[in-house]
């Protein structure tokens, strides 16, 4: 296999950036998104495969069981961002994608063998579905890796289009869900598992042929880089706020079908044929959220956003009490577009949060140099860290529906309220650390001087 090791890599560099090295990056990216997004559809595999479980294929399970089968996953993609994130930085991009890329044929496999297999315990699929959460991490080290190539001028747009053509994956593997039931029936699972087993091998493949690795001395961390984020304050603010975001995001589309299911008693081709255009509506919004925050600043960004999915709730409330189909669905759709924007400004709000307070170290008289080189490691490795936290997010809401759900005659009211109350946190807290003039006013200043600077140059 060819080594892909770049010598030297300096994105502020103009002059080769424009020479080239935006090509370099720009390659990197669309073979990253590729990676990221089989990974997501590996991870959220089972918020379809549960829909076929039903006792005419011999898997009867009950309806807080199959929540358990969608908790599961999500847990663990979560749990393996961390180390994902730190992966990549001590492996390099390249090598790393390939393997994360390529190991998804695990969980694949076992899916593929079990899924029709009538009479299979439940501890059988926990475990595969344990196994997906590989797909989970995939996001950390991606965005870690794709940070590291882009200007800071960039950085909204890029981990937008990364994190959002990743995000699509979900909604992508829910739309394969809705052509086999459509097509062959709700009997044939393992329909949609064939699919991606040479969608794995394609991407593992693209991966290596056209990726490179940086220079170490660029993506990676310094032995203090997450120890020192997790003492800073921002990172659990932000963090906080990706819960809200990221956390809404993936737990909705893990939980959106099994919801329709339990609630509204819908078939599994009705749950299906619904499913997937929350998550392709948050995944097309992720992108312009990081566009808007290039240009409004991201602290701006999320704030309305989180003031917006508290009347999203209250939809989701309203439509509850009523009983109204039509009314759910709009609540959710505004929910996942929101939430697609929440999550590429809140990750927006991260490089340019440690870049203001390197420029607030400059201007108290401290190298330059040193001060922006110590921000790009710091974001990176908040991204690590928020992405970790947020996923868990996800656990969080479908263990919610799961307590909101699963006892006789058990509705969603209960669930919806608890959402509404954090998304009313999350918009204190944005508000009061990154936007009230009188909490940070030298941040505030700098960091919206910078906004301005970028989209001039840009």
């Amino acid at each position: 296999m060819r080594t892909r090791d770049l010598e030297r890599w300096d994105p502020e560099d103009d002059l080769a950036w424009r020479r080239g090295d935006s090509r370099v990056a720009w390659r990197n990216l669309a073979l990253s998104v590729l990676s990221e997004h089989i990974g997501f559809s590996v991870w959220s595999l089972w918020s379809v495969l549960v829909l076929f479980m039903s006792p005419a294929i011999g898997l009867g399970f009950t309806p807080s069981q199959k929540f358990l089968l969608v908790v599961v996953p999500t847990l663990v993609g979560a749990a393996l961002r961390l180390p994902y994130s730190w992966a990549v930085t001590r492996f390099g991009g390249r090598t790393w994608t390939v393997f994360a890329s390529a190991v998804l044929l695990v969980p694949a496999l076992a899916a593929f063998v079990f899924v029709q297999r009538p009479g299979t315990p439940l501890w059988v699929f926990l475990l595969i579905g344990a196994a997906t959460g590989l797909g989970g991490g995939n996001f950390a080290s991606s965005m870690t890796n794709i940070t590291a190539f882009f200007p800071q001028r960039y950085q909204g747009r890029a981990l937008g289009l990364n994190a959002g053509g990743g995000n699509l994956g979900v909604a992508a593997v829910q739309l394969i869900g809705l052509l086999v039931i459509s097509t062959a029936g709700a009997g044939h699972p393992a329909y949609v598992i064939a699919v991606y087993l040479p969608l794995i091998v394609l991407a593992s493949l693209l991966a290596a042929l056209g990726m490179d690795n940086l220079p170490k001395s660029r993506v990676r961390a310094d032995r203090g880089a997450q120890g020192e984020a997790l003492r800073a304050a921002d990172t659990w603010w932000i963090s906080l706020l990706y819960v809200g975001t990221f956390g809404s995001f993936i737990g909705y589309g893990f939980a959106f079908g099994l919801v329709l299911q339990t609630q509204f008693g819908s078939t599994p081709l009705q749950a299906a044929g619904l499913t997937f255009l929350g998550p392709l509506l948050g995944s097309f919004a992720r992108p312009f959220g990081g566009w808007l925050a290039d240009r409004r600043g991201g602290a701006r960004v999320t704030c309305w956003t989180f003031a917006a999915m508290a009347g999203g709730t209250l939809v989701l409330l309203a439509a509850s009490a009523r009983h109204s189909l039509g009314l759910f669905l709009g609540g959710f759709a505004v929910l996942f577009v929101l939430s697609g924007i929440g999550n590429g400004s809140t990750y927006k709000l991260i490089p340019a949060v440690f870049a203001a307070r390197a420029e607030r170290a400059v201007l108290e008289g401290r190298p330059a140099a040193a001060e922006f080189a110590r921000a790009r490691r710091l974001s990176g490795a908040v991204i690590g860290i928020a992405g970790a936290i947020g996923a868990l997010g996800g656990v969080a809401v479908n263990l919610v529906f799961r307590a909101s759900y699963g006892h006789p005659g058990g509705g969603g009211e209960g669930a919806f309220w608890s959402f509404l109350g954090f998304y009313a946190l999350c918009l204190l807290i944005t508000r009061a650390v990154y936007l009230r003039p009188a909490g940070q006013p030298a941040l505030a200043a700098l960091a919206t001087r910078r906004v301005e600077r970028d989209r001039v140059r840009g």
